[in-house]
């Protein structure tokens, strides 16, 4: 028994209450108390510091100390994707108990609460913080910092210009935080900063070392409509459109790629080598060098149109090597037209050689001389008197200028129109682009000109009309044109005399009216001048003539002129008559 303890009763053990059970409940009291006592002493609505117990991809497990854990969706945790089990974090109370009796955290809240006094501290300190990337937006991106929703620009992700946003999503990063507007609350952060200073020292070696004509790797970076940029190691340079290929490019994607690796040369840079003009044509040799020596004016090319304008085409004939075919070297015709009109880029075509400089690297071609010149034969093909249909081009005052075929023009001159008809301007003949019947009068071989003429195609009337309309004859007509000096008619046996207002006088004494047909004697004839002058009351005045003959032959001393005071107003209308017939028998026997 000696290994038995002496062991004394408790003096103040209450064996009635013991057996009524009041012992009992008192101790689960102490013990409810002592346990409570062992707990944090946690409140609603603030911010305490737990410990990760265990965690999964929906829920994060919290202990604080209290009585219950408490259970915070994992997604409140994105941003930090190194979480695990032993890690403090702080959480904020919701509810030390909801229905089911469990303790509600929140660590988003928790962050909250503190996070625009840290952003601002990260700030003030220049600190690298982390962020978690949710999502894009218009022109970047949005990061969570310390539960803040903060804007990532797209130009601050990278040094390197970003294609596709969408990659960074659902990433954690490194940032600076850069700006912040404290009245709207907004935060601006930037990964691209981080990287910026080592870069600046990179480029700062780099620049240093830079020569012209120094050849160089780079990456392509950028591709525009002018020229593609290129990464040489933290410093950009620039290879213009026109340095990309010795041959014409309209797009830089056809000689480069993005991310493409490639050699470049150093053209040339500013002085402070910000800006640097690089070269990728350079490192291969001038087309115009491994041109065909034996090529010579004369001789026949190929090529493709790459450039057109108005006053001619570029042909490339080999990659880098072009002739220029002059808008007046297409066609023999003297109309010098626009270069669309014959041709188009992306057309083949085949040229003569002109000129050819191998020095300056230039060179000019011609197409019409694939055919021959319409000029070299044209007294065999459009001999004088020869008759031909010709295409009305424009007009002039003077006349037509017609087309008998390319290169071949010629001009119509208003006289030689019509033999009756007088054309005040060609317009009332014909049209611009109407075909018209000619005969060749003369040629211009040195100008390149024809004249040409219509009304030769038919006989001349006037010789019949010298016969038919003699002076005092007698001829029906019709008033065709009424004017104050006087009327044209139109007599039926073809072509057209003038009559004067007192000429026209009827035999009741009213004036002829436009579009009566009447007798008329004729008064004049001029055959050179294709003048007839007319007269309808001549008709009816018989014997006027006969009677002032013998006053006519009487007239011409000089010692009776003075008896006439106006001669104007003495003439009578059969002096007329007789001065006309006098004069046209002077100019036939002439």
């Amino acid at each position: 028994m000696s290994n038995i303890k002496n062991i004394q009763p408790l003096e103040d053990f209450n064996w009635e209450e013991f057996e009524k059970g009041s012992t009992f409940e008192a101790s689960q009291e102490e013990l409810q108390k002592a346990y409570d006592e062992t707990l944090n002493k946690v409140s609603e609505h603030q911010v305490v510091e737990g410990k990760v117990t265990s965690l999964d991809k929906k829920e994060v497990v919290v202990n604080i100390g209290y009585k219950s854990d408490g259970i915070i969706p994992a997604s409140e945790f994105r941003y930090n994707p190194d979480l695990k089990v032993g890690d403090i974090v702080e959480v904020y109370v919701e509810n030390q108990e909801d229905k089911k009796g469990q303790l509600i955290l929140s660590h988003k809240k928790a962050r909250m609460s503190k996070s625009w006094e840290r952003v601002n501290t990260a700030l003030e300190n220049d600190e690298i913080i982390t962020g978690y990337i949710k999502c894009r937006t218009k022109g970047g991106m949005i990061v969570d910092v310390f539960g803040i929703e903060a804007f990532l620009p797209g130009s601050q992700i990278d040094v390197h210009p970003i294609r596709d946003y969408d990659v960074f999503v659902d990433k954690t990063m490194e940032f600076k935080v850069v700006k912040i507007n404290q009245e709207f609350r907004n935060v601006v952060v930037s990964h691209k900063a981080l990287i910026e200073a080592e870069l600046e020292a990179q480029k700062k070696e780099i620049i240093s070392k830079l020569e012209k004509g120094q050849i160089l790797e780079g990456t392509v970076k950028n591709i525009t409509s002018y020229g593609v940029f290129v990464d040489l190691g933290g410093v950009d340079g620039l290879i213009h459109i026109t340095d990309l290929s010795w041959g014409r490019i309209n797009d830089p994607h056809e000689v480069v790629q993005l991310d493409q690796k490639i050699n470049v040369v150093i053209l040339d840079f500013d002085d402070e080598k910000r800006r640097i003009a690089l070269g990728l044509k350079q490192l291969t040799p001038h087309p115009w060098d491994a041109l065909d020596a034996e090529l010579k004016v004369g001789d026949h090319v190929k090529g493709k149109v790459v450039v057109i304008a108005d006053y001619g085409a570029f042909v490339e004939i080999a990659p880098g090597v072009e002739g220029l075919i002059h808008v007046s070297e297409m066609s023999w015709s003297q109309h010098l037209r626009s270069a669309q009109e014959f041709m188009h880029v992306g057309d083949e075509v085949e040229a003569v050689i002109l000129t050819l400089d191998r020095e300056e690297r230039k060179m000019s071609l011609g197409i019409k001389q694939l055919k021959e010149d319409p000029w070299e034969a044209i007294e065999v093909k459009y001999p004088v008197g020869s008759k031909h249909t010709a295409k009305v081009r424009n007009f002039t005052n003077f006349g037509i200028f017609v087309e008998l075929e390319e290169g071949v023009d010629g001009l119509i001159h208003i006289s030689d129109l019509s033999w009756t008809k007088k054309v005040k301007h060609p317009s009332e003949f014909t049209q611009q682009g109407e075909s018209i019947d000619v005969v060749v009068l003369e040629i211009d071989k040195e100008n390149r000109r024809l004249s040409l003429g219509h009304k030769q195609l038919e006989d001349n009337p006037w010789d019949t009309y010298e016969t038919l309309y003699t002076p005092g004859s007698v001829h029906t007509g019709k008033i065709t044109e009424l004017m104050d000096k006087g009327a044209v008619i139109t007599l039926n046996e073809g072509g057209e005399g003038f009559a004067t207002p007192k000429h026209l006088v009827k035999e009741d004494g009213t004036s002829a009216q436009l579009g009566e047909e009447l007798e008329f004697k004729v008064i004049e004839f001029v055959k050179e001048t294709k003048r007839i002058i007319l007269s309808h009351s001549r008709t009816f005045e018989q014997g006027k003539d006969e009677a002032e003959k013998p006053a006519r032959k009487a007239a011409p001393k000089k010692e009776a002129a003075p008896a006439i005071n106006n001669v104007a107003a003495s003439t009578t209308l059969g002096d007329l008559d007789a001065l006309a017939e006098l004069k046209a028998k002077m100019e036939k026997s002439e």
